[in-house]
Parts: C-alpha cells; sequence; structure tokens
C-alpha cells in the first residue's frame, strides 16, 4: 500500500497491512535543530497536509491593540463590537517564544453571552480552488485534512474559558445551548458549502476535550458534544467524507460519545497520567467503529531511550491492532522543545522503525 492508501483505508476503518504511523507537524517555528527529523518523517510516515475549511465563515471582525506587561509577556487586546455592546478578550503573548496566556475572555456573564448572541450569522463565501491543488501536491504520500477547527462546544468554551463555561452550563445553561445552536448553524453551512464544491473527504475538528472529565461528566458530554457534533458530521458522512477529531484529556468515561457522535479517527487517547484510558481499554470499546490515533506520549521522545520507546510502540500494536485495522501510531503531539530536535530524533526513528517492521 502506499501511504494515501494506508491512511485512507485507516479512516475508512478498512483492513491494513501494517498500522500507519505519522506525526503532527507542528514542529517548533525556525529551530533547525528539528530539519533532520522532519527530512525523515516526510520520507517514511504517511502526512496530513492541512487546507483550512473554517476560513470561508469569516468570524466578526475585532480591534487589536498591543501593551507592555513584563520582561516575558506583551498583552493583547482584542475589541468585538456587537449590536449590544462591547466585548473585550486579553491574552498575554510571550516573547520568548513560549506558550501564551488567556487573561479574560469575550464571555464572563449572561450580558455578554447576549450580546455575542446579538452578533448577524457571517456568511460561508470564498474561492476552493486550491484544494484540489493541494490534494496533488501530497499526492501518494498521505492525505489533504480539511480543518474546520473547534466543534460548537468547544468554540464556546474558547468564549467563555473553561471555568466560565462549566459554571454558566449550571447557571445558565439555556445561553450556553443557544451559543452552541448559533455555532452549529454556522458549522452546517460550511460543511454544506464545501462538500457542494467537492471538498473532502477528509476532514477534522477539536475542541470536544473541553466537555470531558474532571471538568464535566458523561451526562454533560452528551449534551453539548453529541447533540451539537453529530449533526455535522452526519453531513460529512452523506457526502461520503470522514472525520477525524483531537481530543485530550480523561475520556474513559465518554470515548462511547465519540462513537455515538460519528467520529472517524480519534486522536489521542492517552494513558494515565494524562489521561485516563489504556489501549486495549479503548480497542475493546471502538472496535470496528473508529480508527484509534496515538498514543505514545510526547514527553517520551524527550525522556526515554529509543529502546524504551520502540518497546512501547510495540506494545501499542499488540494491543490496538489484533484485528488488523484501526490504528495510526502516532505521538499524543507535535515536537515542541526548541533545540531538542537532534536529541529526540532516535526515539521518532525507533517508533518508525517498529511500525515499519510489523509482520504481524
Amino acid at each position: 500500500m502506499t501511504r494515501k492508501e494506508r491512511l485512507t483505508r485507516c479512516y475508512f476503518n478498512q483492513e491494513l497491512d501494517r498500522p500507519a504511523v505519522y506525526t503532527r507537524a507542528g514542529y517548533p517555528k525556525d529551530d533547525p535543530s528539528y530539519a533532520g527529523l522532519r527530512a525523515f518523517m516526510e520520507e517514511n510516515t504517511a502526512l496530513k497536509v492541512g487546507w483550512s475549511g473554517r476560513r470561508f465563515l469569516a468570524g466578526p471582525a475585532t480591534e487589536v491593540t498591543v501593551e507592555p506587561f513584563s520582561d516575558d509577556f506583551q498583552r493583547r487586546v482584542e475589541t468585538l463590537h456587537t449590536p449590544r455592546g462591547d466585548l473585550v478578550r486579553t491574552h498575554l503573548v510571550s516573547l520568548r517564544g513560549q506558550p501564551g496566556l488567556h487573561e479574560r475572555h469575550f464571555v464572563n456573564s449572561p450580558e455578554d453571552a447576549e450580546a455575542y448572541l446579538s452578533l448577524p450569522i457571517p456568511e460561508v463565501s470564498g474561492d476552493v480552488s486550491s484544494f484540489r491543488p493541494t490534494c496533488d501536491g501530497v499526492g501518494d504520500s498521505g492525505i489533504a485534512e480539511v480543518g474546520l477547527g473547534f466543534n460548537p462546544a468547544g468554540f464556546v468554551a474558547e468564549l467563555c474559558g473553561s471555568e466560565n463555561f462549566a459554571v454558566m452550563s449550571l447557571t445558565d445553561r439555556d445561553l450556553i445551548h443557544r451559543l452552541c445552536e448559533q455555532q452549529l448553524c454556522m458549522l452546517t453551512s460550511l460543511v454544506e458549502f464545501l462538500v457542494e464544491r467537492g471538498v473532502g473527504p477528509f476532514f477534522a475538528m477539536l475542541g470536544e476535550e473541553y466537555l470531558v472529565p474532571p471538568l464535566h461528566g458523561r451526562a454533560d458530554f452528551h449534551d453539548f458534544n453529541v447533540r451539537y457534533d453529530k449533526p455535522i458530521i452526519d453531513l460529512i458522512h452523506e457526502a461520503g467524507g470522514r472525520i477525524h477529531v483531537h481530543s485530550h484529556g480523561s475520556i474513559k468515561r465518554v470515548i462511547e460519545g465519540f462513537v455515538d457522535m460519528g467520529v472517524d479517527v480519534l486522536h489521542p487517547f492517552e494513558p494515565p497520567p494524562q489521561g485516563d484510558i489504556l489501549a486495549h481499554e479503548a480497542k475493546d470499546i471502538v472496535r470496528g467503529k473508529l480508527c484509534l490515533e496515538g498514543n505514545i506520549q510526547i514527553h517520551r521522545m524527550y525522556e526515554a531511550t529509543a529502546a524504551e520507546i520502540r518497546a512501547e510502540t510495540e506494545a501499542l500494536i499488540a494491543a490496538a491492532f489484533d484485528d488488523g485495522r484501526g490504528l495510526i501510531v502516532c505521538p499524543t503531539a507535535s515536537p515542541y522543545i526548541r533545540g531538542e530536535g537532534e536529541h529526540c530524533f532516535p526515539q521518532y526513528k525507533a517508533m518508525v522503525d517498529a511500525v515499519l517492521g510489523w509482520r504481524g
């Protein structure tokens, strides 16, 4: 099989000659230490080239200003004008290439929610002609994956912040549902726009992780994730497409919800301590229903030996590929430590070699 054929069969949950192997490619920006690793992975693993579908759903315009904060951060202030008043979001942006920090969110109260709901539903428009050249560019090495951005509940959780979303799901649940319904309307329009123009069949969505334990239980996962994601996924399936969902965290109590909403590929199904589900447990629940993508913990690529990574990869295959389908071996996140590309290269190579050398 070509890398494209193998990855396609993973998304359609069909029998494979061996597991696929892949890594998320958000390498540290402008970091030459990862040049060798990047070249090796591009040559030897299945590729996914992202193509943004969300860009055709124009969000409301914001005014942005930047102000000093500290030696390590600057503050980015966004002001969103709505028919019912201004909303303000602030974010601390690292000056040293580190992750940023959310400080204030657009929706902090019922009044803020009503203001956001007063915004008009944006039209979906744009030129999709770049999609086919993107597919042609990746060729037999992999697939072009259409990014839909956050699912409805994940988008609303970003508006509110996860803590305030959880509180408002108790105190103002109707408003949270109205915000999710607004996003559902937008995303269904977007998917219809894309599939009508021949974009697909591979789509991706994220944000479900905001509604997993311990902050939320099974009931909330179904009421906010399954309820609003299933209509979107149904549209994709009706068009012959497949969807990948990225969701970190403790998913053991809610993994059946991913099956219920129709997810085709789920990443990263993490074991303790980052998550709470073992590979064989995940496989037993989703067998024949969706493909698992994961679950080599990213920190192990920097802390373990190559021999240990090979053993972990072989154990993952034994636990989640006993039926000859439904597994993409993959770290739980992109390479992330600046300057450490050469240090983690042997571990990535050990993972890839274990998959390429698997004989069943």
